[in-house]
């Protein structure tokens, strides 16, 4: 559960590993990274990239875990195997949608997911933290890290291009707690798929989130003030 977690602890931690391995790997990023790194910061951050995606073990596993389940989404839907029918709702979905803009499917995958139901890892999972796939998202309900996670592999099924999106994780400033929510790069906006916010929303608009560090497939990005 992102909200245990303090600001602190993730400012320190993270400039460890800014000093250890991102600044290492600089001469190694792609040209996707050059593209991500020419639009407007997150929240007026300073985005210091990285390809060691390996210092974060749960994104890994949850990609892992989603790529190995996607072969359920085909399988027959029967009772004994509710995850299964919540797989194939989730593929229908995704179909329903596929051939709306992609203004139109940033909307409609975001109005879907937060539909679900809220409900903390310590008392879905037994642990402080878990980062869900979308099967056990749609089967368990889940925190803000599932949300953002289930909307980005969404719009990953629909076409949206990994370079397009990150994980955000933030520091809510209201709320004192750490966050997490979804960024999608579209036409020079950075909008926001947040199950704290009802619609889509521009950055500009949201003045009480400080970046801590964000995510993709491909890369993760430190954020500094």
């Amino acid at each position: 559960m992102l909200a245990a977690i303090s600001f602190r602890r993730f400012q320190v931690s993270f400039q460890s590993l800014l000093i250890c391995t991102a600044l290492m790997n600089l001469v190694a990023l792609n040209s996707n990274t050059a593209t991500a790194q020419a639009r407007p910061p997150l929240f007026g951050s300073q985005e210091t990239p990285s390809t060691q995606i390996s210092l974060f073990p749960k994104w890994k596993g949850t990609l892992q875990r989603y790529f190995s389940e996607q072969k359920l989404a085909n399988k027959p839907c029967e009772s004994s195997f509710f995850s299964r029918c919540h797989l194939q709702e989730w593929t229908t979905f995704l179909k329903d949608v596929s051939g709306k803009t992609r203004l139109q499917q940033i909307h409609a995958v975001n109005a879907e997911m937060n539909r679900t139901r809220y409900v903390v890892d310590p008392r879905n999972y037994g642990v402080p933290d878990y980062w869900a796939t979308p099967k056990q998202f749609l089967r368990r309900d889940g925190d803000c890290e599932d949300y953002a996670i289930t909307k980005y592999l969404s719009l990953r099924a629909l076409g949206v291009p990994s370079s397009e999106m990150r994980i955000l994780v933030v520091q809510d400033l209201n709320l004192r707690l750490a966050h997490a929510i979804l960024i999608v790069y579209h036409n020079g906006r950075a909008l926001i798929l947040d199950n704290q916010i009802k619609s889509v929303v521009d950055t500009s608009v949201v003045r009480h989130y400080k970046p801590i560090y964000s995510i993709n497939e491909n890369f993760w990005w430190l954020h500094r003030s």
